[in-house]
Order: C-alpha cells, then sequence, then structure tokens
C-alpha cells in the first residue's frame, strides 16, 4: 500500500454492525499475526448478492502467487461471512469475543490452519497493518466478486 494516505486513528467504533463484525475478523487475524502467525493470509470478497463481505482465512502455503487466492479452497480455508453476523465461522459463543478472543478460538479450533501460518512474513504483516487502517474508516479489501472487480495494484498483498 505504498502511497497510502495518512488517515486520523479511529477513536470510536462503526456504527454500522456489519462493519464492526467484518472489522473485528480482520483485527483477529492482526492478533494472530502479533504472536507468530504471520503466514496467515486473507481472501476477502463478496457474496454473489452483494450483500454481504466474505473472508476467508488459510496459510501462506493455500496461496496462489496473486497474494490472496486460495490454491485449493476445499482445504485449510476457515469462512466467514458478514451474513453470520457475530457467529464468526459459525461458532454459536463468539458474540461477545475481543479480536483476542477469536484469535485464542482460532488456534484451538483450526490447528492446521493455525500450525500452517506460523512463521515470519514481514512484507505481508506490513501490508495488513496497512490494510487494517483503511478497514478502520470503511474501506475494507474485496479481490473477487461476481462482478468486475478493480483492485488498485498497490493494494493487493505481496506474493507468498
Amino acid at each position: 500500500m505504498d502511497g497510502a494516505q495518512v488517515m486520523p486513528v479511529s477513536l470510536s467504533p462503526p456504527t454500522d454492525p456489519a462493519i464492526r463484525w467484518a472489522g473485528r475478523l480482520l483485527a483477529m487475524v492482526g492478533e494472530l499475526h502479533k504472536v507468530g502467525y504471520q503466514r496467515l493470509r486473507i481472501a476477502p470478497g463478496m457474496a454473489p448478492s452483494g450483500c454481504h463481505w466474505r473472508c476467508h482465512v488459510t496459510p501462506a502455503g493455500n496461496v496462489a502467487p496473486n497474494g490472496w487466492e486460495p490454491l485449493d479452497w476445499s482445504r485449510q480455508v476457515a469462512s466467514y461471512s458478514t451474513g453470520q453476523k457475530d457467529r464468526y465461522f459459525g461458532w454459536e459463543d463468539s458474540a461477545q469475543d475481543s479480536a483476542r478472543h477469536l484469535a485464542a478460538k482460532f488456534v484451538e479450533r483450526f490447528p492446521g490452519i493455525a500450525r500452517d501460518g506460523q512463521g515470519a512474513d514481514w512484507a505481508y504483516a506490513g501490508w495488513y497493518v496497512a490494510m487494517l487502517g483503511s478497514a478502520e474508516h470503511g474501506t475494507f479489501p474485496v479481490f473477487f466478486a461476481d462482478y468486475p472487480v478493480e483492485i488498485a495494484r498497490g493494494r493487493l498483498p505481496p506474493p507468498p
């Protein structure tokens, strides 16, 4: 995200619940990055209806050279949609969880993905922090949809 504009620090949560849910999911991955799971990547996009934002989490070893697309969508992919609201990954016990609590549950409930996501990836982690800043201001990453998605070159993550 070279040349990203400087934004003010976000001081309050968004009023839109879907934006809060999506932001908490992204913050969960940021928490995982902080404790050594920097090889976890996201594949964010829109549901076919265009009503819900989706985000898939997978290890870097399952990511195409474009930096985000899973090579195999059927293995080692944890999927969330804002249609699930605060039931992250379909969990019935996550409604009140902070990003840190979600991160702890992720490691426990997706041990294979977590294990393969261990390790340093400073280029991706740096991209991710900048993306989180944009998301806190309502600009969420969208890399796929059932309609053409134009992604500015500087907004794509680095290759694995």
